[in-house]
């Protein structure tokens, strides 16, 4: 290496090395909680005006679907189908709302692709 070149030590001092690892950090042990709190939340839809109610988890998971008897028509099998889909498709947009909203909070508004 030619005389004047870089000499010794950490560039920075190092003290923004540390305060930049306890930041990700912190960043990293409060997603994994806000990740554990959606997982645990619930999201509910209703189709048909109440005919058909889905309610999904966090994890995109049907914990509960309720049909209406009135509803059930032997002879219209696939409005009751669509009526079915339609309420959990809700269901599944209001969580995914819901984390994207969350996660937003938790970057403060950085797109890093979650």
């Amino acid at each position: 290496m030619a005389k004047g070149g870089f000499r010794g030590g950490s560039y920075g001092g190092g003290g923004m090395n540390k305060n930049m690892m306890k930041q990700a950090q912190k960043m990293q042990e409060d997603f994994l909680k806000m990740q554990e709190e959606m997982e645990d939340k619930t999201y509910e839809a209703q189709s048909g005006g109440g005919a058909v109610t889905a309610v999904v988890n966090g994890k995109h998971e049907v914990v509960s679907l309720t049909i209406e008897p009135d509803v059930v028509d032997p002879e219209d099998v696939e409005m009751l189908q669509d009526l079915v889909m339609a309420a959990i498709n809700e269901a599944m947009r209001r969580a995914e709302a819901s984390a994207s909203e969350t996660m937003s909070k938790l970057t403060g508004g950085l797109n890093l692709g979650f």
